[in-house]
């Protein structure tokens, strides 16, 4: 049975009376969003993590490496006004406001499992819009294949970016087809509130079949091309990170397994979980890579 808005916060604050504080005090720091429509067909019927547990254990290296570090130190990131440039390969090429690509009125939920490539995972309710109504604003031109993005690079408001753990900006790719999929989506929110600095505020890319560092935060620039993209984790260890990150059990990461995971929050007597292919949404995108050798295009 999938779930509804109305069924979310109550799965998460399960846990204790605790739990329940801190999640409550941090939504209640957060601005709200209005919802509309039924909830998505694409939503897992998994519990969400709690909101506390995905505010605070972030990998966003332009605010520091550590799990803490991006609740920590992304205050100082302003998100509005907010634009984002769509160019290349589109019809309207522009600066376009995140109210224009993401407009309240069409937000859906989507409550779906982020599967990182470090063999952790959470469950998330994200709000936001599939990114083919975005690029469908822009409208495709004959020829293009990849979809290029590129996150904000200001030191200033991104402490993170002074150190060169990688080549900054950060850059990520998608094949056209899997920018088009109705699973892709462009989040602004998530537990029906603004979406949060150190989760990518205020506009990011979600793939929920991928490993996390393909779902790119605080994008800035939307490029269509007829070239597969230069991607930031590719650029800097090709034999670790591949351009397609499909989440695969079977495919071992060099340095640890990739067969199972931990989900976050659930406690150390928890154990591990089995990795699914493809992050469980095998039936709905395992059609993309028909043909291909997974090994090979990791």
């Amino acid at each position: 049975m999938k779930l509804n808005w109305s069924d979310v916060t109550p799965e998460v604050d399960y846990l204790s009376r605790r739990s329940f504080i801190a999640a409550g005090m941090a939504a209640l720091a957060t601005p709200a969003l209005g919802l509309s429509g039924a909830p998505s067909g694409f939503s897992t019927d998994e519990a969400p993590n709690s909101f506390e547990e995905i505010t605070n254990y972030n990998n966003f290296y332009e605010f520091g490496t550590g799990k803490t570090d991006p609740a920590n130190y992304s205050g100082s990131l302003k998100t509005s006004p907010w634009s984002v440039t769509i160019d290349g390969l589109v019809e309207r090429p522009g600066s376009y406001g995140v109210e224009d690509l993401a407009p309240e009125s069409a937000l859906e939920e989507r409550i779906y499992r982020l599967r990182c490539v470090e063999a952790w995972s959470m469950v998330i309710p994200w709000l936001g819009v599939p990114l083919a109504s975005i690029l469908a604003k822009a409208g495709v031109r004959p020829g293009a294949k990849y979809v290029a993005f590129r996150t904000l690079e200001d030191p200033e408001q991104m402490p993170g970016q002074h150190a060169r753990v990688i080549d900054w900006p950060y850059r990520e790719g998608l094949r056209l087809d899997e920018a088009m999929h109705p699973l892709t989506i462009m989040a602004t929110g998530l537990y029906g509130r603004v979406l949060p600095n150190q989760n990518g505020a205020p506009i990011r890319l979600v793939v929920p079949w991928k490993y996390g560092f393909k779902s790119i935060k605080s994008i800035v620039s939307i490029t269509l091309t007829d070239r597969q993209p230069e991607t930031s984790w590719e650029m800097l260890q090709p034999n670790e990170y591949g351009f397609y990150a499909n989440v695969n059990p079977q495919v071992d990461h060099p340095r640890w397994s990739q067969a199972t995971e931990r989900r976050v929050g659930a406690g150390l007597l928890a154990g591990r979980q089995e990795t699914l292919m493809f992050n469980g949404y095998a039936d709905q995108v395992a059609g993309l890579y028909a043909g291909m050798d997974l090994a090979k295009h990791y």
